[in-house]
């Protein structure tokens, strides 16, 4: 009887044509989230990009697989709208970073995992799907008008063409049609010139009171969506995608903990892993660490040598393609669904819960709580929602 041959094990790093692509997988929501940050907090850009992009190059080579990091979203969002000081966001980084260590060091984050049913998390990716795919439809296929609605239906003809696609990836294809778009229409050369020159990020040390104080208005607001989406949803993408090597959410809120011990000191932005960003990459080409290295390449080049000038740069680069890699992100996240779609109940609470969360204020945290609640109290027969 002849045997079947095992497949070679996937490399942990890999630098070719599918991991460049995927390594832009993520660029529709950190990108557009990172300038908003610097522009409302005064946070100097050199230590915001380089950090962020020494923390995809530390999170790539530890983990060997696509496994980005994103800024905490939560954390952005509060100091878009209330424009708070970097000296605020610093110590609220160190203090979800000692949170989130505590969590995996004390055990308490295994026994969270325990407690929150496959249903509630697929729930969790599902509202953040449905938030992705507004912010793409809404906000950036409609950016630049006409011709970002006739440039956004090129992009998307050319992915649906080519995404899966090893020997052309959709998402070089659709970065070249936008990178053309940019230097033919909005390229200023006197903007992008005087944008150049070396800066390296600046040396913090965070007092108690901006820990205090970073703890009270960011952190707290932060840890449901980190518990949601960053550390169980992600553990179950690695399980989705990588069964042969499974992470544990012990190690996942590790480094999450670990790297916002780091950033505070030298000006970043605090950050965390991501189920959307892992299904980014890998939808559009990633399959080792190699597209995260590559990832923060690109961040390390911009801050090391157009910092400066980071907020008029990226403005060449045109929403509307941003808006399509944002989508079928979304979509990606929106089909791991269908490994519940065969229970009907558990389908339906995890709508309800992707509903929670994106359309409440702190839904992730409703979300999570009212979605497990519902489950055990489904499981006990005390509710129903149809089998």
């Amino acid at each position: 009887m002849p045997l079947t041959a095992t497949p070679p094990p996937r490399p942990r790093i890999r630098f070719d044509r599918n991991e460049l692509a995927g390594a832009f997988g993520d660029l529709g929501t950190d990108l557009p989230l990172l300038i908003g940050i610097i522009a409302a907090s005064g946070m100097d850009s050199a230590g915001v990009l380089i950090m962020f992009g020494l923390m995809q190059v530390f999170s790539g080579l530890w983990y060997g697989m696509p496994m980005p990091v994103q800024p905490l979203k939560a954390f952005a969002a509060l100091v878009i709208a209330q424009k708070i000081p970097g000296r605020v966001i610093f110590g609220g980084g160190l203090a979800i970073g000692v949170s989130m260590l505590l969590l995996s060091v004390t055990g308490l984050i295994d026994a969270l995992a325990r407690l929150v049913p496959k249903p509630v998390i697929r729930g969790i990716q599902f509202g953040l799907a449905l938030q992705l795919a507004t912010l793409a439809l809404k906000e950036y296929v409609p950016a630049d008008g006409l011709a970002g609605y006739v440039l956004a239906a090129a992009a998307f003809l050319v992915t649906v063409v080519l995404l899966g696609n090893r020997r052309w990836p959709a998402a070089l294809v659709v970065l070249a049609l936008g990178v053309s778009y940019g230097l033919l229409f909005k390229l200023d050369f006197a903007t992008a010139h005087r944008a150049i020159g070396l800066h390296l990020p600046g040396w913090q040390v965070p007092t108690w009171d901006n820990v205090k104080y970073g703890a009270i208005l960011l952190a707290l607001p932060q840890i449901p969506l980190s518990l949601g989406n960053s550390v169980l949803a992600t553990r179950q993408v690695v399980e989705d995608y990588f069964p042969e090597r499974p992470l544990s959410v012990r190690q996942i809120s590790f480094t999450y903990g670990l790297m916002n011990l780091i950033n505070p000191f030298l000006g970043g932005f605090p950050v965390c892993h991501g189920s959307g960003g892992m299904v980014g990459h890998y939808t559009f080409g990633g399959r080792t660490g190699g597209s995260v290295v590559l990832y923060g390449g690109l961040f390390l080049v911009l801050g090391l040598g157009f910092s400066q000038g980071f907020q008029q740069i990226v403005q060449i680069f045109p929403l509307p393609i941003l808006g399509v890699l944002l989508l079928f992100e979304a979509l990606t996240l929106a089909t791991l669904l269908r490994d519940i779609s065969g229970s009907r109940s558990s389908l339906l609470l995890a709508l309800l819960v992707g509903l929670l969360c994106s359309g409440l204020p702190y839904g992730y945290l409703v979300g999570l709580l009212a979605g497990t609640a519902l489950y055990y109290a489904m499981q006990r027969g005390w509710v129903g929602l149809g089998k």
